[in-house]
């Protein structure tokens, strides 16, 4: 496993970076699963400091996330970055609430329109090479992956892909936009005028799709909830083609966040992080999201 260093190591790292003004006070950011982060306050305010190294295996890749968070600031879309070196990020801190699913459901059209906004003006903004983040090509990846380091779950494999291909070919095609791609309900935030994204790991060029489903079934939201909040990003009722995409793409993102979980299980340590229950977790929300898929458009997977 490639885990990351001990928190004390990584506390010393912390009082030791260049941009701080005056004397620190450093407490532990709780909450993810990849990454570890810590709160700094100094004379000038409060700063979130980033750990992470680059992930091949999830195709994460940190010069990228580092371009895109700057890009997403300078859209109106995220906190600064103050300051940046090899491994660490340093962002200003926002006095906001961590959203839950709960409250993506509450404010679903706040969420869809901050969404529509970010895919059509954010690549005014993003510069170098145009990074492609297609999930069924992660999926396949993945599926490599976990068969190269002799995962529990090879057995599964090859149904996780011929129901990826499945999910795939129900796809309606959409523009291509800049996605964030990681639309777990904790990466937004609301300061109580707005709201804000952070985590931008996987942001890259996409299909919107891919978001709507993200945002909608990491955050438990039902079909009818699902369709009111596409019917807010495409600004009238959505057409039977994209409801049908829709609900096969948030089975695809489940798919696709249970084999991220079953690849870190193999592959990193981030302290309290349960990757195996995580992947368990996910694959129940999938099972759950296939019968309700093929109770409405007939049993296309398996």
């Amino acid at each position: 496993m490639s885990g990351i260093k001990s928190n004390l190591s990584l506390q010393d790292r912390v009082a030791a970076l260049p941009c701080w003004n005056g004397a620190i006070e450093i407490s532990v950011l709780k909450g993810g699963l990849s990454n570890e982060s810590f709160l700094v306050a100094d004379a000038s305010g409060r700063h979130v400091v980033r750990f992470g190294t680059d992930y091949p295996f999830h195709q994460v890749y940190r010069d990228r996330e580092l371009m895109t968070a700057r890009a997403a600031h300078e859209a109106g879309f995220a906190p600064k970055v103050e300051y940046a070196e090899p491994g660490i990020m340093v962002s200003t801190f926002l006095d906001a609430r961590t959203f839950s699913g709960d409250d993506v459901a509450t404010a679903y059209e706040r969420v869809a329109l901050l969404l529509r906004r970010f895919h059509t003006e954010m690549p005014r903004h993003v510069s170098g090479a145009g990074f492609m983040f297609w999930p069924f090509h992660v999926v396949r990846d993945y599926a490599r992956t976990l068969e190269a380091g002799g995962s529990r779950m090879i057995p599964e494999l090859g149904r996780y892909l011929v129901l990826a291909e499945q999910l795939e070919a129900v796809q309606t095609p959409l523009p291509i936009v800049f996605a964030h791609n990681d639309l777990l309900p904790s990466n937004i935030l609301d300061d109580g005028e707005r709201l804000w994204l952070i985590d931008f790991e996987y942001a890259g060029f996409s299909t919107a799709m891919f978001d709507l489903a993200g945002a909608t079934s990491n955050a438990g939201l039902t079909p009818d909830q699902s369709e009111a909040f596409l019917g807010v990003y495409f600004g009238g009722v959505p057409s039977p083609e994209i409801r049908r995409s829709l609900a096969a793409m948030q089975c695809a993102s489940l798919l696709r966040e249970a084999m991220w979980s079953m690849t870190s299980e193999l592959h990193l340590n981030a302290p309290g992080a349960d990757y195996v229950g995580y992947t368990g977790e996910n694959l129940t929300r999938l099972e759950e999201a296939l019968d309700h898929y093929n109770s409405v458009y007939g049993k296309h997977t398996s």
